[in-house]
């Protein structure tokens, strides 16, 4: 059997890296295809099951936040490889990097519209154009805006959510105020209209569904992105600076690369395992529950990430020309096939419009047997790409995002997409 041209080395240690994160991102994304919106951030929602709390506890533990940071990083990075691969073909990095990015503001809204809410596609291309204007700086420049926009955005974010905390905290010990009273009953409101809002779409189906997504709530996307925006685009920023200083192209010291890896992993770990233990003996309130798992949690998941990407990359030389090396470093070069696959495999299963076709009911399991899905949804995604690559080279995706931004010019290039 012919098998595909190995990628270069730096380009094979990204594709093993976005192979790992495009694999995990699933992990955090089957509970956002079996449920409504908000039981991604509680275990108490869309309601309490105390089998299931095991599963969200690890997830948010080891991959929640983590490996789509990875994924973000990744991208920053391959802006910078792509502008590198066209300009070496006389081409213009800047108008050909816009064009793949208006592509891809395309496959993410369609994506929103026709399948699922939680794209990230969307809001990659409207942060990938912002950014793109500052690809020229170098790594100290990148990180001097990236770091203070991360930082500051959500230690504001942070601070903000405190009194809401707090007062919920009070009405829970039957010392809250009337005002105290009233916030949480209006958080309870917001709640009950959300999760009736999104059990409408999941039980439609796949008409009503897209028509109660573009029709009821065209701007989602434009709205997810700025709601994401101060986690979406510093990270890229920070992966043009880590590319460029040579992170994920072996030129960092060993040492430095284990350091970041056990301080980002253990600190970060330590800080979101903190956060955990409070929300759960708490009971996971409204209020609470979402601060920790979005803005209370965001530099633990940062330092996790970075842990994570520095831990992979000392594996990587080790896992190479192993048979694990090569099947999710395949996966990671057909990441974006992958990402979207398992949106159309995953629908079809939890959504109303698959059990209308025949194709299953299942957002009617229990939130516990979602570890299930995931590792089927795991052993498919390593299963395909080998023998796919080894035929035609590139993912079916990637291969026509590619054939799109290249569209009418003339001279040809092997970019990374």
């Amino acid at each position: 059997m012919t098998t595909a041209p190995a990628p270069p080395p730096r380009i094979a240690a990204l594709d093993f890296l976005r192979g790992c994160a495009v694999l995990a991102i699933l992990a955090i994304n089957v509970t956002g295809f079996w449920g409504p919106e908000l039981a991604s951030l509680s275990p108490a929602l869309p309601r309490a099951d105390g089998d299931g709390l095991g599963w969200f506890l690890a997830s948010f533990l080891l991959f929640d936040g983590k490996m789509r940071g990875l994924f973000t990083l990744l991208f920053g990075a391959s802006m910078v490889l792509f502008a590198q691969s066209v300009e070496r073909r006389g081409l213009a990095p800047d108008m050909m990097q816009a064009r793949r990015l208006l592509w891809l503001l395309l496959f993410g809204y369609l994506h929103y519209a026709l399948l699922w809410w939680g794209d990230i596609l969307f809001a990659y291309a409207l942060c990938g154009l912002l950014a793109l204007a500052l690809r020229r700086l170098d790594p100290r420049p990148l990180l001097a805006i990236a770091v203070p926009v991360f930082v500051l955005a959500h230690a504001f974010d942070a601070l903000a959510a405190l009194p809401g905390i707090a007062g919920e905290q009070r009405v829970l010990a039957g010392i809250g105020t009337a005002a105290d009273h009233a916030a949480m009953a209006d958080v309870a409101t917001r709640v009950a209209q959300s999760l009736a809002a999104d059990g409408q779409v999941l039980h439609a189906g796949f008409g009503q569904a897209v028509a109660l997504r573009v029709l009821g709530t065209p701007l989602f996307p434009l709205r997810a992105t700025l709601n994401t925006f101060s986690e979406t685009f510093p990270l890229m920023l920070m992966g043009m600076a880590l590319f460029k200083s040579g992170f994920f192209t072996g030129r960092w010291p060993r040492r430095a690369m284990a350091a970041t890896a056990i301080g980002g992993m253990a600190l970060g770990g330590a800080a979101t395992a903190a956060l955990a233990l409070w929300a759960n003996r708490a009971g996971w309130p409204d209020q609470l529950a979402f601060a920790v798992t979005t803005e209370l949690v965001a530099l633990p998941r940062l330092l996790m990430t970075l842990g994570y990407a520095a831990a992979l990359l000392l594996a990587w030389p080790a896992l190479a020309n192993r048979a694990a090396g090569r099947m999710l470093s395949a996966a990671g070069r057909v990441a974006f096939t992958n990402y979207l696959g398992t949106t159309l495999v995953m629908s079809a299963l939890f959504c109303g419009w698959g059990a209308r076709m025949g194709w299953g009911n299942a957002h009617e399991v229990p939130r516990a047997t979602l570890p299930l899905f995931v590792m089927a949804g795991w052993a498919a995604m390593l299963a395909w790409p080998g023998p796919w690559l080894a035929r035609f080279g590139q993912g079916p995706l990637e291969m026509l995002w590619r054939r799109l931004t290249f569209l009418g010019v003339r001279q040809s290039a092997d970019g990374v997409a």
